[in-house]
This record gives C-alpha cells, sequence and structure tokens, in this order.
C-alpha cells in the first residue's frame, strides 16, 4: 500500500490544480510535499489587499484548486483522504491531502477531470438559447454533493432585483481608488503568465446592461451585440461564513464549473455582490437562505471562452532540497 505521494505524482496534480479560477487570475496558491502528505497553501505574496482584504477570494481560489487536487489524484487510481486547514498555527495552509486506498476513477469522476482543461470563463454576451432543466439539476446536484446549496435566479422581477444589488455592490467598489488601482495593475496587454489578458477580459460595460462589468480593458462590442435581457444566474452559498466554509465553497464552485463545462455551457462569474458585505446580506435576504452566499454565476450557452494563462508548474510548488 502506498506510504505517500511522490513528487511526479504532486507535479502531476498540481499541473490540473492550477487551472483553478481566481480572482485577476493571482493564481494565489502554492504546492508542497510534506511527510507523504500533498498541502496546498495560500500564497501570502499574492493576496489582493483593496479586492480581497478578509482574504475570502484566495480561500475560494484554493479551495476551486483543491476539487482539482482530488479529481487529478482519483484519475490517477491514487485518491486523496483531505483535511482542511490543518495546523491551527499556520492558517496559510488551506488542505493537507494523504493517499487514501487506490481504487479506480469513477465515471462521474473521470467526466469531470477531463473538464479542467475545458473550463474557462466566458465574459462575452450568451446566446438566447434557455438552459435545460436537467442541466439546471445537475448544477444543483454538483454544488450538494460538495456540502453547499445553489439558488437559481428564475423570472424578470427576481433577476431585476439581483441586478439591482449586484449593480449596487459595483458602485460601492468603484468608489475605491485603491481597488480600481489594484484591478489596473492585474490587466495585461502584453503575453503574461498571470493575470488578465484584455483578448479575455470581455467587451466593456454599457449603460444598458442589465449585470455589472468589471474593466479589463476589452473591446467595445458592436452595435447589438448586448447582453442576453435575462440570464441564468445562479448564487453559490455555504452553510457558514468561515475560512474552512469558503475553502469548501471554493470546491463546491469548481465542481459547478466543471459541471457546466462538461454539459457545454459557458460560465463567467460575479463576485462583486459578495465582495460587500451589505451587498451579501441584501443578496441572502433575497434569496431567503441561511449561511452565505460565496460566488454568483451567469451561466448560458455561447462561444467557446479564452483560456487565461497560467504560471509554469514549477513556479507554485515547494519542493525539498536535496543535498548533493
Amino acid at each position: 500500500m502506498t506510504t505517500g505521494y511522490t513528487v511526479e505524482q504532486l507535479r502531476a496534480a498540481a499541473a490540473d490544480a492550477v487551472r483553478a479560477p481566481s480572482l485577476h487570475n493571482t493564481q494565489p496558491w502554492r504546492f508542497r510535499l510534506r511527510d507523504g502528505g500533498i498541502e496546498l497553501a495560500v500564497d501570502p505574496l499574492r493576496r489582493l489587499p483593496a479586492t480581497d482584504p478578509s482574504g475570502w477570494g484566495a480561500r475560494i481560489a484554493c479551495g476551486a484548486a483543491l476539487l482539482n487536487l482530488r479529481l487529478s489524484l482519483a484519475v490517477a487510481g491514487t485518491p486523496a483522504t483531505v483535511r482542511l486547514r490543518p495546523y491551527p498555527g499556520d492558517p496559510d495552509v488551506v488542505a493537507r491531502l494523504v493517499p487514501d486506498v487506490p481504487r479506480r476513477p469513477s465515471p462521474a469522476e473521470q467526466s469531470l477531470h477531463g473538464a479542467i482543461a475545458r473550463r474557462f470563463s466566458n465574459r462575452a454576451p450568451f446566446w438566447p438559447d434557455p438552459v435545460p432543466a436537467d442541466a439546471r439539476w445537475r448544477l444543483g446536484e454538483a454544488a450538494r454533493a460538495e456540502h453547499c446549496w445553489l439558488e437559481l435566479v428564475i423570472g424578470t422581477s427576481a433577476v431585476n432585483a439581483f441586478a439591482e444589488i449586484a449593480r449596487s455592490a459595483h458602485r460601492v467598489l468603484e468608489r475605491d481608488p485603491a481597488y480600481v488601482t489594484e484591478r489596473t495593475e492585474w490587466i495585461r496587454s502584453e503575453p503574461s503568465p498571470d493575470g488578465v489578458p484584455t483578448a479575455a477580459g470581455g467587451p466593456q460595460g454599457e449603460p444598458q446592461d442589465l449585470l455589472p462589468q468589471r474593466g479589463f480593458g476589452g473591446r467595445n462590442r458592436a452595435p447589438g451585440r448586448d447582453f442576453e435581457p435575462e440570464p441564468l444566474v445562479a448564487v453559490l452559498g455555504s452553510t457558514g461564513n468561515t475560512a474552512t466554509d469558503q475553502i469548501v465553497a471554493g470546491q463546491a464552485l469548481q465542481r459547478v464549473l466543471l459541471t457546466a463545462t462538461d454539459a457545454g455551457l459557458a460560465v463567467s462569474m460575479l463576485s462583486q455582490p459578495v465582495e460587500v458585505p451589505g451587498a451579501r446580506e441584501a443578496l441572502r435576504l433575497s434569496l431567503g437562505r441561511f449561511g452565505a452566499p460565496q460566488m454568483v454565476m451567469r451561466i448560458g450557452f455561447g462561444q467557446p471562452g479564452r483560456a487565461t494563462p497560467r504560471r509554469p508548474v514549477g513556479e507554485v510548488l515547494d519542493l525539498p532540497v536535496v543535498q548533493a
């Protein structure tokens, strides 16, 4: 029986893990081997002090990376037992994975793992085709599988009420010069291993848009290329809002995103209503839910999204030094 993971297994799993989404594509994670276990930690050098002062976004991103780690190891036949926040004295370590009993991967694990490389955020307008009921059910099941909830905002009145909350939060954030400056620092007009390329930033927002758009330097869109008038909005939430809850929510977010990708759906994320405390509470109350909203998604059908770059795997690994 395997007593621990190897450096080669760490490299292979981390190559999948780094494809997880993160605020401004900061990729705020590091991976290491310790006593045969793979540990995932928040990279303190990649925090966003203005956008993410509490570390919520970094923990969501690391949770999403953790789900990819789990799938990668499972598909390789070396599934993991996971312990979240294993060291009280080192809260930056979000998870430790140790080998479980070897087994064959399930068909669901194989399908979700296959979607990792095809999952991109799509910030462009979607087509008017509705999301089928069976796909909506699958998305809800994906959230529940990770102990979270997914609420679909359906109907003109409900969508308009959500849009007002989202626009209000967006206005609050845009009034903060530090927030705007920080976002601008992560826009990439030249090739770069991190940040948001202008080509992937989506079109510039316009006054008639129902939902707010972050300004990532995208092009102005052609006349008539407005966003869908009644988008399918999904709110992902957790039972609480502790650091552990946020890591759990990150795993649920990634499972929902991969499930959507496997179903041929396009997704973009709107975190503004979650970043502003008052808006987050207003959103929770509007849904009649207990717990805490952790992410909002716009879901539909559209052209394939554009991949955002990733740093080489070697740059996110902390490997033991081999003595000569």
